[in-house]
């Protein structure tokens, strides 16, 4: 997958999540990215997501 097909599937895939509620920040678009280059695991791309979902008190 070429890096404009990498980017346009992330757009797209943060824009679904948008309209149903949510909001996707850059670095969650940034590590999308590096998952689908190969440069993190999907392990390491689904700890990543869990983490920033953690709130802390």
């Amino acid at each position: 997958m070429d890096m404009c097909s990498r980017e346009k599937a992330v757009e797209n895939a943060a824009a679904s999540v948008e309209m149903e509620g949510f909001h996707v920040d850059e670095e969650t678009k940034i590590m999308c990215e590096r998952l689908l280059k190969g440069e993190i695991t999907y392990d390491e791309y689904l700890a990543f997501v869990l983490q920033s979902l953690t709130v802390t008190a």
